[in-house]
């Protein structure tokens, strides 16, 4: 029987990849998105089954969940970004607050939501990979502590799934290139200076976030869990 997926946000860049790469070896995927013409042209392009869904919202994770089989072998959770510039109309705080609140319910609540969503039906030799930051070591912001507590989550959630034979890791990614994350705020002058952080002097490919994903979920990495994996090129190094 190939393998259930589930992979959130997985109409571009980490997630598009990710979804490629579990429809390459013949398993059986599903992909969300917020935006009908997104997912269907990722759906179409992967050859994959394409759902609508804000992972920000209960209701639509509730209904996606309802159409899911009784078994889900891996959860991708790729839904997240960088929110635009809230609005400076009105009180600083109120904007302060508003940037925070984006944040957090677009860079953890979605993983927390989705993942509560479908936990039930994680089987024995599952894995559930959030897709995390650079950001949430330095110089993140709202954006870098929404990824924190991403990282902080899920070894709880590790704990809680490891007696049943389920695995729950991070994927914290530096700069990867061809992905809709900066938006038009990315310049030469900014690409060329992340670049100059990593070791190899160059940026990530989604590719490979999507190759350190499906790895996570092999048999060759059942005794990896609770743990952040970092994938950077060596822009932030731990020891």
């Amino acid at each position: 029987m190939p393998r259930t997926v589930l992979i959130t946000g997985g109409t571009s860049g980490i997630g598009l990849a990710t979804a490629a790469r579990f429809a390459a070896d013949g398993a059986d995927v599903t992909v969300t998105g917020r935006r009908q013409e997104t997912v269907e042209r990722a759906a179409k392009e992967l050859g994959v089954r394409g759902v609508v869904c804000d992972a920000t919202e209960t209701g639509q994770i509730e209904a996606l969940a309802a159409r899911l089989g009784e078994t889900l072998d891996v959860l991708v959770n790729a839904a997240g970004g960088l929110p635009p510039a809230v609005s400076d109309d009105g009180s600083p705080l109120d904007a302060v607050r508003a940037q925070w609140e984006t944040n957090w319910a677009q860079n953890l609540m979605t993983a927390v939501l989705t993942t509560t969503a479908v936990r039930d039906k994680l089987a024995p030799g599952g894995t559930v990979i959030s897709i995390g930051s650079i950001g949430a070591e330095r110089g993140g912001g709202a954006y870098g502590a929404a990824k924190a507590a991403l990282a902080a989550w899920n070894a709880f959630l590790s704990a809680e799934l490891g007696p049943r034979g389920v695995t729950a890791n991070v994927i914290s990614s530096g700069y990867v290139e061809n992905t809709n994350f900066f938006g038009d705020r990315m310049t030469r002058e900014r690409h060329d200076a992340l670049v100059a952080e990593t070791h190899n002097k160059r940026a990530g490919r989604p590719e490979e976030i999507a190759e350190t994903a499906f790895f996570l979920a092999s048999p060759g990495a059942r005794h990896i869990t609770g743990q952040t994996i970092h994938v950077n090129g060596g822009a932030f190094t731990t020891r």
